[in-house]
């Protein structure tokens, strides 16, 4: 297992095209120059202590040079011993609506991107507990299993949008439904944070919280929106194309309907949330897992991780010397090879 720390550098990466670019444009201007001054016979006599390969070997090396430099810029990492972690904590699962309704824009920068950056900053206060994702609309779906990687979660939550699930509607009891099969069968806290603006929901949706109490599951939910609404604009490449419009060509205005989602919490036991204001969502779903009893469980991991490099630096360096040393005039013993039949022509 190995880990880039630096992986930024690795723009520098360009200059060795570039270098190649430039070189070949340069060999073909000398020769056009070279042809013009003289003729082909008397070219060959010229530069016939040049030569001919050895500028292209040079560059090569130096390409490894710089390959190798800008590699131990970032300094790769390597992993060198997997050990098992025990930790305590409990599982949570985020599920996030991502219906048309979810961009409109009455929370900015839209509902979605408000509810991605909520458990953005969730997960950033969060230290051992596991997580899960699940985006859904008329239908759930697994995004991220239960992991105590962090960093693939945000991944997740950066490619998540209203075009991931294509059939429309606000189905919260699919996704209760699924978010129960996230969960260890053991005795332990399960926790289910539903973000969304509860459009479009049905009698399901309690019936199904009702049914993931009976599993231990606890749920919040977070409104996101207005109770003033808002249009749905239409997108494409970043362009507004117009609005969202019902089948009589009336534009659709959508609204936060808190009342379903105040349900759903408090038949787990759970908690309404307001998700107007960031901080105070993140403060209240962290103080509320500071309360809960923490399950211990094990994680296998690598440690360990120690630096690389030294080696890359090193034979950076030493491609660099031989590009150095290396001259671009023939040498003797080489000439004597007549690798290219010179002496031939030149006679």
């Amino acid at each position: 297992m190995y880990q880039i720390e630096a992986p930024e550098y690795f723009i520098l990466l360009v200059i060795i095209p570039v270098l190649w670019l430039v070189y070949f444009y340069m060999r073909y201007w000398q020769r056009k120059k070279q042809k013009a001054l003289f003729d082909a016979q008397l070219l060959d006599k010229v530069v016939i202590e040049k030569s001919r390969f050895k500028p292209f070997i040079k560059l090569l090396l130096l390409s490894l040079a710089l390959l190798f430099l800008i590699t131990g810029l970032t300094n790769p990492k390597m992993g060198t011993k997997l050990e098992t972690v025990k930790r305590r904590g409990v599982d949570i699962v985020f599920a996030i609506d991502v219906s048309k309704s979810m961009d409109a824009e009455d929370v900015p920068p839209s509902r979605v991107e408000k509810a991605k950056r909520l458990v953005s900053r969730i997960v950033d206060n969060l230290v051992s507990d596991r997580i899960g994702i699940i985006a859904y609309a008329g239908e759930a779906y697994p995004l991220l299993p239960i992991t105590t990687d962090y960093a693939a979660a945000k991944i997740f939550l950066q490619n998540m949008n209203t075009n991931l699930v294509s059939s429309q509607g606000t189905a919260i009891d699919d996704a209760i439904n699924l978010a129960t099969t996230y969960f260890d069968e053991d005795d332990t806290n399960k926790i289910l944070v539903i973000l969304s603006d509860g459009e479009d929901h049905s009698q399901k949706a309690v019936d199904a919280a009702k049914e993931a109490t009976k599993q231990g599951v606890t749920i919040f939910t977070i409104g996101i929106g207005t109770k003033k609404g808002a249009v749905i604009p239409i997108k494409r490449n970043g362009a507004l194309y117009g609005y969202k419009k019902d089948k009589n060509g009336q534009t659709v205005m959508t609204r936060l309907n808190d009342e379903v989602l105040k349900e759903i919490a408090s038949v787990t036991n759970g908690k309404y949330i307001s998700g107007q204001n960031t901080k105070d969502v993140v403060d209240y779903i962290k103080d509320a897992l500071k309360k809960m009893d923490k399950r211990e469980f094990e994680t296998t991991k690598f440690s360990q991780y120690k630096d690389q490099f030294q080696w890359f630096l090193l034979t950076g360096l030493f491609f660099l010397v031989l590009y150095i040393i290396i001259l671009e005039r023939e040498t003797q013993w080489l000439r004597k090879l007549n690798l290219f039949n010179e002496l031939d022509r030149a006679d």
